[in-house]
């Protein structure tokens, strides 16, 4: 295993050995390749670099209490894919070519996965992309495929504790029925304006309202949102939303522990009567917000200052299932032997 400080890690760009790559060539997906380089080349006339033909997913992989290596819920993250793909016209990388790459980036890289109770884990970020060359607007022929990884820590440095949100109303991160429901990159540069600001004025992120109106939440930063009151979970219902594997996780979740789930609109003003409200995400897990202020009129939501308890459970139980302390009763861990 590599000498690491597993303890310190942020959530960053971390070099490992190997990457893996696959191309989409007269219209069939070729075999997958390994590689150690950390570049790829391509025609200047690209479409991913004039018309954003680009895709991403974000997944871990764990080094469980038992020494096995766990990825978390793979094949949701290639469905997921090939929903970007089509969202932007791009090549769809079938289910298994996708979990096949990870699984090989993964055992490629195995000295890079933190061990158990380290609180790190090893990120495998996927990429699709269109290189094949156009200057019209119009979709590549040619995709690359790739899949690298790192080691990474919390995405928020408090890891689980309590962060402060900013509702920015002067931006929007994606429009109804425009591609807010992929994992485009488009979506993220949208984001970088207002989540900067946000950090130089003390937040974690932003908490995006729904781009028509501005009256109901939307998500909260590159994350998804959801709150708790009367013994449910309620997370917003819209199409802009990206569907998040770990939202969907812990919907199944608080079902598991008794809850009752609600996916629906949820106006602002409903923020002052949840007992607890959070982000959740791959990178994020769940981090619970204690506050929450709108930059346009200054208006303030509060939590507590430590984390809520059906907040804690949740984080708990889904890490638990991650790392192997929990019985994983759905089925979603896949093995790397």
């Amino acid at each position: 295993m590599e000498n690491i400080d597993w303890g310190s890690l942020g959530f960053g760009y971390y070099k490992t050995d190997y990457n893996v790559r696959c191309y989409y060539r007269n219209g069939k997906w070729g075999e997958l390749e390994v590689s150690s380089s950390e570049e790829i080349t391509m025609h200047m006339a690209a479409t991913v670099l004039h018309y954003g033909q680009a895709a991403f997913e974000g997944m871990k992989a764990f080094r469980g209490v038992d020494g096995k290596v766990r990825m978390f819920r793979p094949y949701e993250n290639a469905r997921r894919m090939i929903s970007s793909a089509q969202g932007v016209m791009m090549a769809e990388p079938p289910e298994e070519l996708f979990v096949e790459a990870c699984k090989k980036v993964v055992k490629l890289n195995e000295r890079f996965i933190p061990p158990y109770g380290s609180g790190a884990s090893l990120y495998l970020r996927p990429i699709l992309v269109g290189t094949g060359a156009q200057v019209g607007v119009h979709p590549a022929k040619e995709y690359l495929f790739m899949v690298f990884a790192c080691p990474v820590g919390p995405y928020f440095k408090a890891g689980f504790k309590p962060v402060k949100f900013q509702i920015a109303k002067d931006y929007d991160r994606a429009a109804p029925f425009g591609t807010g429901k992929y994992k485009v990159g488009g979506n993220y540069a949208a984001s970088l304006v207002s989540g900067e600001r946000a950090v130089k004025e003390g937040y974690s992120n932003c908490i995006y309202l729904n781009a028509a109106t501005h009256e109901f939440i939307d998500e909260a930063g590159a994350a998804n949102f959801f709150g708790i009151k009367d013994n449910t979970y309620v997370t917003p219902k819209s199409t802009s939303i990206l569907p998040s594997i770990t939202n969907m996780s812990l919907c199944q979740i608080a079902e598991d522990l008794g809850l009752k789930v609600e996916r629906r609109p949820i106006p602002v003003e409903e923020l002052s009567t949840f007992e607890e409200v959070a982000a959740c995400g791959t990178a994020a897990v769940v981090s619970p917000i204690n506050e929450i202020v709108d930059r346009e009129s200054g208006k303030t939501y509060k939590w507590g200052a430590e984390p809520g308890p059906v907040s804690t459970k949740l984080y708990h139980t889904l890490k638990g299932i991650q790392d192997g302390t929990i019985e994983d009763k759905h089925g979603w861990n896949v093995f790397v032997e």
